[in-house]
């Protein structure tokens, strides 16, 4: 990995969660603590309005605004990208296209969802976008939520633009990787957050991360580690990580259960969430608890004090304004 691998993005990247109030709007003051937090304790870059801030349920005043926001709290400590976007071509263009006037490092694109393009229409859509910015942009793929993957074949074209500049991999598969890293020159990030050490022994550069907005430090000893080869280091942040990963992301979506646990620490001012998500029921409550019980010692994180708030948690938020009103 060169260091302008390192340096476009950085390394240790968040996928932010949106704090937002009990009410469901989203809670400006607490996302500026956030951010500082993440960044402070090590992250070198947020991506905000990706799937983990909910992008689905967010209005493009409030995702233009979470960039301008991260700009202004990192005050050049860290990149602020924008992610999410649209399955709409021409709504993701022009989302993209303001972020960058409020001051966005990056963009990134996820695979259209629900409507299934072919493989070409997925080509189509991400060079319309990647021709319409001049900011450096990554390409999201997560068939797990979008119904279809990127095929190789099409990260392969795809990567020959010269805006698309990395890929955030979500897809597992690890053969694919390395056919990636030796056929293009693409920066890669993983997007899965129990196979982050397995992806940066294969060359990834890095991670964007759920569970980073909990532990950023220990991410960042993590990745510090893989830097300096000190695999048996990264081995031990890897292992001690574990039951905060299958916490965070086993049984109930990322975003609910980050919110949920950064709620009990007093990271965040509420759990709440945004229909159609909803706080974990009883059942799966005791279930992100029992797994935060086997967290042992994690740099920059104390659950000794961990008070998680199931009532607070409970349902979710209807918003004033609907998230696709533009």
């Amino acid at each position: 990995m060169s260091e302008k691998d390192k340096s476009l993005f950085g390394q240790v990247l968040v996928a932010l969660v949106t704090p937002m109030t009990p009410e469901g709007e989203v809670d400006w003051a607490a996302t500026e603590k956030h951010i500082d937090y993440v960044i402070s304790n090590g992250a070198d870059g947020v991506v905000v309005t990706g799937t983990t801030g909910e992008t689905s349920t967010l209005t493009d005043a409030e995702k233009v605004q979470l960039v301008k926001v991260g700009k202004s709290v990192s005050a050049g400590r860290a990149k602020i990208i924008t992610g999410g976007g649209a399955n709409e071509t021409a709504h993701a263009i022009q989302l993209y296209k303001a972020s960058e006037v409020a001051g966005a490092d990056g963009v990134m694109i996820v695979t259209p969802y629900y409507n299934k393009p072919t493989q070409a229409g997925v080509l189509t859509h991400f060079r319309m976008i990647a021709d319409a910015t001049d900011l450096p942009v990554i390409l999201y793929d997560i068939p797990g939520r979008t119904g279809i993957p990127i095929q190789f074949e099409t990260i392969l074209r795809a990567a020959k633009h010269p805006n698309i500049v990395a890929i955030k991999d979500a897809k597992g598969d690890f053969a694919q990787v390395s056919r990636v890293l030796n056929e293009t020159d693409l920066i890669y990030f993983s997007g899965d957050d129990s196979n982050v050490l397995p992806h940066i022994s294969l060359g990834a550069t890095g991670l964007i991360g759920v569970t980073a907005n909990i532990a950023p430090k220990a991410y960042r000893d993590l990745v510090d580690a893989t830097n300096r080869n000190d695999f048996n280091a990264a081995l031990d942040v890897h292992m001690t990580l574990e039951p905060l990963v299958r916490a965070t992301m086993t049984h109930v979506p990322g975003t609910v259960a980050a919110k949920y646990i950064l709620d009990g620490l007093g990271l965040i001012s509420s759990p709440r969430v945004r229909l159609p998500l909803v706080g974990p029921e009883e059942s799966e409550a005791a279930k992100i608890e029992a797994d935060i019980d086997k967290v042992g010692k994690v740099s920059g994180l104390d659950f000794t004090n961990f008070r998680p708030d199931r009532n607070a948690a409970a349902g979710g938020a209807l918003p004033k304004v609907a998230g696709t009103t533009r």
